[in-house]
């Protein structure tokens, strides 16, 4: 793990200095590197899907795991759309001239080493070796177990486009070994590693944050809501609350809790269930969901806390928007909360009142996502404050620092 942080840190310097043209040609020459390798992928992702079916993973872990064509062409696109994208690197914004004379601004530079820790998911691989690149930092990637077969694959195809554009191989780095105490040196290497992201369950971002010796940049979960107003079209409401659920149930942007305003409730509530019926989704509801849908089970106060990740669905009726709001603040994770509503007036409080790093009006909340957000690909989600929110893409993987220009100018 040092002699990988010294490479990264080398190769972070040489990064400051890559001309985007440089950056570019990397991308897309991984993109084709990737469309070459798509069979040898999709054999390495069986052998990793078929050694996790033995080994006992869950039906949510094995979805995340697995590859297929629209997965490997999203991946490409993901790389071409990120070649695509501006480069942050240099930009200068908010310079103003001062009574001395000086003009003042700010400079957008790369972070310098990245570390990312994943579970399941080979296609984060390629997603956080792009967006590092591309924002001119080197990064060092440490894949789950589970995925290695399938990570080495796609690692294979990153080293081989660097090289085709002539940057160094220390740019990017995947982790070979599966060895636990990995992280706990990659997390411990302030000299070497400027930020840490971890991807992945619970327990493991929990773990990441309490041992690391770097920053880190984190959402522990995603138990996210929708909340239907009394004002909401229903059709936009069932569409809304139906694919916020069921498009896929094992990401952190899946509605975990529905929330519905009483006068509405018992019109709504029964066209909702027959909807998730179809998809085999188990409701747990409160005591008045329960009295207009007998079939729900009733919820318990573990529920509303919890992130299924599963077909399982948490609701609750509540009594308008103040009693919505106040059950997102107490049990929600910050991360992505949405309210169906006509109400202009309503949607504005929602907004300003639900303190989430994504806050929809009418909106799925499976669109809290980097792609969807047009930022090519995301790194992962931050729910904290600082120094990025939300989804990570490009320019959270930079800072700024402060640029000054004279002509001569002295203190006096």
């Amino acid at each position: 793990m040092v002699r990988l942080g010294q490479a990264a840190r080398t190769a972070a310097t040489a990064m400051r200095r890559t001309a985007t043209g440089a950056k570019n040609a990397a991308l897309l020459a991984m993109a084709e590197r990737l469309i070459e390798a798509r069979a040898e992928l999709l054999a390495a992702n069986a052998r990793d899907l078929a050694r996790g079916q033995e080994s006992g993973l869950d039906a949510a872990l094995l979805e995340r795991l697995a590859l297929d064509d629209r997965r490997i062409d999203a991946m490409v696109e993901g790389l071409n759309q990120v070649a695509a994208l501006p480069d942050p690197v240099g930009e200068i914004d908010g310079l103003r001239s001062r009574p001395s004379g000086i003009q003042v601004g700010q400079m957008r530079v790369p972070l310098g080493v990245i570390g990312i820790i994943y579970e399941s998911r080979p296609n984060v691989t390629l997603e956080a070796a792009s967006l590092c690149l591309k924002s001119g930092n080197a990064c060092i990637l440490r894949g789950g177990s589970e995925a290695r077969e399938s990570n080495a694959a796609i690692a294979g195809c990153i080293r081989a486009g660097l090289a085709d554009a002539g940057l160094p191989e220390g740019a990017v780095q995947v982790v070979a070994t599966t060895d636990r105490a990995a992280v706990g040196r990659l997390i411990a290497m302030p000299e070497y590693v400027d930020v840490i992201i971890p991807r992945g369950g619970k327990s493991l971002i929990e773990r990441i944050s309490r041992e690391a010796r770097v920053p880190v940049i984190k959402h522990l979960d995603g138990v996210c809501h929708v909340y239907i107003d009394a004002t909401a079209d229903p059709q936009k409401a069932l569409a809304i609350a139906v694919n916020a659920k069921t498009h896929r149930y094992g990401t952190c942007n899946t509605m975990e809790t529905l929330l519905v305003d009483a006068p509405v409730a018992e019109a709504l509530l029964p066209k909702l269930a027959a909807a998730y019926a179809e998809h085999g989704v188990e409701l747990r509801g409160c005591e008045r969901t329960c009295t207009i849908l007998p079939e729900a089970v009733p919820a318990t106060e573990e529920d509303w806390h919890t992130e299924y990740l599963a077909p399982v669905l948490a609701i609750r009726v509540v009594d308008g928007m103040d009693a919505a709001v106040a059950h997102i603040e107490r049990y929600g994770s910050h991360h992505t909360d949405a309210i169906v509503t006509e109400h202009y007036g309503l949607a504005r409080r929602f907004m300003a009142e639900v303190d989430s790093s994504s806050v929809m009006v009418n909106a799925s909340t499976r669109f809290a996502d980097g792609f969807e957000y047009g930022l090519g690909a995301e790194i992962g989600i931050s729910t904290d404050k600082l120094h990025a929110r939300g989804p990570v893409g490009l320019e959270g993987l930079t800072t700024r620092k402060y640029i000054v220009l004279g002509d001569g100018q002295v203190r006096q």
